[in-house]
């Protein structure tokens, strides 16, 4: 079954339970700074087996310490329910 892409307001209520969250370019974006390096990629590696189990894949990029995390469903061409789950589960894994 084919994720649904969310409309403007389902979108809106969404982000309000994601502080620091935000939506560019049709994207849910953050960035994250880290202790370093090392604590960096280690949350990165927590993120990649919860993105796994779901099957759903951010695009990501990672400089030192600073990790900078965008999601959308490609299948659904925008941002569906997928998007904020894992997003809040990325939450977690970085503010813990």
């Amino acid at each position: 079954m084919r994720p649904q892409k969310l409309n403007e307001l389902e979108i809106s209520a969404a982000l309000a339970s994601l502080p620091g969250w935000s939506v560019s370019a049709g994207k849910l974006r953050r960035e994250f700074t880290c202790r370093d390096f090392r604590d960096a990629f280690g949350k990165m590696t927590s993120v990649a087996q919860a993105a796994e189990a779901m099957n759903h894949h951010p695009d990501w990029s990672n400089s030192w310490n600073k990790v900078t995390i965008e999601l959308t469903t490609h299948s659904a061409s925008g941002l569906t329910a997928l998007d904020f789950e894992l997003a809040h589960k990325i939450q977690v894994i970085f503010e813990g």
